[in-house]
């Protein structure tokens, strides 16, 4: 079975895929970048502390990651509409066996008011009348 990652037919189930992916396409090598927003996906926060990612300041469609990377345990903070895109991402990136836990995060913004700036409020001018 395949799935289409980044535009590409990618085999599920195989080799462990890095930050870059080389494709032997027509007798050349080609290097494939993997982008999170080619999983409809937005890492927020990479490799952090559990304090960090439990803040309350990140949307509320943001999940906790929990995977293992060289041995490691590993912390991110991802925003995603399914939590299957985060799946293909963690999976496509660490390969087999490092995705341990996806978990809702504790993040209270609304999604589309999220990383809004309200704009400057323009001084107005005093009318003598």
């Amino acid at each position: 079975m395949s799935v289409n990652a980044g535009g590409q037919m990618r085999r599920r189930g195989g080799d462990v895929v890095a930050e870059e992916e080389v494709v032997v396409d027509k007798g050349e090598e080609v290097v494939v970048e993997l982008k999170p927003s080619d999983y409809q996906c937005e890492i927020l926060l990479e490799k952090t502390t559990k304090d960090k990612a439990e803040d309350k300041k990140f949307p509320s469609d943001a999940y906790i990651v929990r995977y293992i990377h060289k041995d490691t345990q590993c912390i991110d903070v991802t925003r995603s509409a399914k939590p299957a895109n985060i799946f293909d991402l963690y999976y496509d990136k660490y390969g087999k066996g490092a995705l341990q836990a996806i978990d809702w995060g504790y993040g209270t913004i609304n999604p589309s008011q999220w990383g809004y700036k309200q704009p400057e409020k323009k001084k107005r001018r005093k009318s003598n009348g």
